[in-house]
């Protein structure tokens, strides 16, 4: 890959193993706007980044190569290897293959705990539309004006909100679950800071404290932005793609599941979830509406 710096764009060139559509809409987050065929406008870490992709070139502005390095090279993994990913899960396995070449182009993001938990808690019961509607207006109710959009509130400015507040925002019964996790955070009963030092099994302990926090929300949030690339989140979507490739359309409870998911993939179960995932939901399969090949 070859990086170059225009004033206040940077181009990278030869990227290999990213697709920007596929990285974002994939549902690992909820903070962007698509402006056109493999352009996007993103809002992360308290900034306004458009992302613009031409074959295996893609155009980051307004970025210098500073941002770069401090940012977005780290919250799109850009160091990472995905071709031994790939080799590695898709191994002697016809359906990961099939997912891996479908969806090649998915990198896991480095997202902010604190605003990957709380989306996630959002996220419950919700489509995506109605997600990035309530984060919006949240957002632009208690963040920080950018200019072209409003950050993510932080835990003091979200502090200043009522459950009432919250709920009139339209985030309905997650509103109790979000002002639960602020008081919690606040309080210094659920550590999200630390996680480096945590296991998996640990960090879904302390997340479950929180009300309204089960497996799959704490999952998703170590996967997306606390770099447990071990777990597997599996919510009823995933749960019926695994049973219909890999256990005969056999109904298989979560806990075999996430057996499973371990033993076949290890430390790369995170990466198999979401390849599996994109290329299920994208052909519909595991549905009624299955599409042919």
């Amino acid at each position: 890959m070859n990086l170059r710096e225009n004033d206040t764009t940077i181009i990278l060139e030869k990227t290999n193993n990213f697709n920007i559509e596929q990285i974002l809409e994939c549902g690992q987050c909820f903070r962007f706007e698509k402006l056109g065929d493999m352009h996007y406008k993103i809002i992360a870490f308290g900034r306004v980044l458009y992302i613009k992709q031409e074959n295996d070139t893609i155009i980051m502005y307004p970025c210098t190569a500073e941002d770069y390095e401090n940012i977005w090279r780290s919250y799109f993994d850009m160091d990472r290897d995905y071709d031994e990913i790939i080799r590695r899960i898709s191994q002697n396995d016809s359906i990961m293959q099939s997912a891996c070449e479908y969806a090649k182009g998915i990198r896991i993001l480095a997202q902010q705990p604190y605003e990957c938990l709380l989306s996630f808690i959002i996220s419950q019961n919700n489509n995506i539309p109605r997600i990035k509607g309530i984060i919006s207006r949240m957002s632009e109710k208690y963040g920080v004006d950018l200019g072209e959009g409003y950050a993510f509130p932080t835990l003091e400015q979200l502090n200043a909100a009522t459950e009432e507040d919250l709920f009139g925002l339209r985030m309905g019964f997650r509103a109790k679950y979000i002002r639960d996790c602020l008081d919690r955070l606040t309080a210094k009963e659920v550590d999200i800071e630390n996680t480096d030092r945590l296991t998996a099994e640990e960090l879904l302990s302390e997340l479950t404290k929180i009300k309204g926090v089960g497996q799959k929300v704490a999952e998703c949030t170590m996967l997306f932005s606390m770099g447990k690339r071990e777990v597997f989140p599996t919510d009823v979507w995933v749960k019926r793609v695994m049973e219909q490739l890999y256990f005969n359309g056999e109904e298989t409870d979560i806990k075999t599941i996430h057996s499973f998911a371990r033993d076949k993939w290890g430390e790369l179960a995170g990466y198999a979830q979401q390849y599996l995932f994109y290329y299920a939901r994208t052909l519909k399969i595991g549905t009624d509406k299955e599409k042919t090949k």
